[in-house]
């Protein structure tokens, strides 16, 4: 059985590792640190909606990194080095000097790209793990009470998405067992869009049933300690923060 962390262990160990990628500014580096926690996340994979949100940020993250790769190739200020080849120049006003879209496309150009849209990635990729290996719920037992309705507001609106990805899915298998050789995406947006109202008018009447907004007093139900393993965790993170910082 995976013993469990502290809620907020991941989230600050994904902050920390963000900061060492940013400062640090190194790709290989950042590529390994998303290799680790990619395996991190499944080896402590437990089939639950949210543990689906680790392999949507991968999908963001290399969809910013081709936009961000497309974008230093088309538009940007020229870098020389070796030339890979050129692009058609398309004249700009006089008042964006510098600016260039197309011309010489060089090594050193397509490198910084590439470079700048993995660092993004890898930041994307560290928070997405982090609520794919977090409950929201059990987030939401931790929040201070001065901020406990932007927190519940907050999970609310994270936990949406992976309930929308696997409602998509469900929706999807339904009709290729049905026969829908072609599945278009009308096909899925209207039983999506009903099953999410569905699902929002069932949170407001169970949120309404047990109370919430009636008292500011919060009651603690199951309340998370603070364990040696996630002190041992957020050393280890730290370390290797420093570590990447100072470097």
């Amino acid at each position: 059985m995976k013993k469990p962390l502290h809620p907020l262990t991941l989230w600050i160990c994904a902050m920390l590792l963000a900061v060492g990628v940013v400062v640090l500014d190194n790709a290989y580096i950042a590529l390994a640190i998303v290799g680790a926690v990619a395996l991190l996340v499944y080896i402590r994979r437990d089939g639950s909606p949210w543990q689906r949100s680790f392999l949507l940020s991968l999908r963001v993250g290399a969809i910013i990194l081709a936009i961000r790769t497309i974008v230093g190739i088309l538009i940007g200020v020229p870098i020389p080095g070796t030339k890979l080849f050129s692009l058609p120049i398309l004249d700009l006003p006089s008042w964006m000097p510098g600016i260039r879209i197309g011309g010489a496309v060089t090594l050193e150009r397509l490198s910084s790209s590439l470079h700048e849209g993995v660092i993004i990635a890898t930041m994307i990729a560290l928070f997405g793990a982090a609520t794919s290996l977090t409950s929201p719920h059990k987030l939401l037992r931790v929040t201070p009470s001065f901020i406990y309705e932007i927190g519940i507001t907050l999970v609310i609106a994270t936990s949406l998405f992976p309930q929308l990805a696997t409602s998509a899915r469900r929706i999807r298998t339904a009709q290729k067992l049905r026969g829908f050789e072609k599945i278009e995406l009308r096909s899925i947006a209207i039983p999506l869009l009903e099953e999410s109202l569905s699902r929002s008018l069932q949170l407001a009447a169970a949120m309404d049933a047990r109370g919430y907004g009636i008292s500011r007093k919060r009651s603690r139900y199951r309340p998370q300690p603070w364990l040696m393993r996630d002190n041992l965790a957020l050393l280890l993170t730290t370390a290797a923060a420093v570590t990447m910082v100072t470097r």
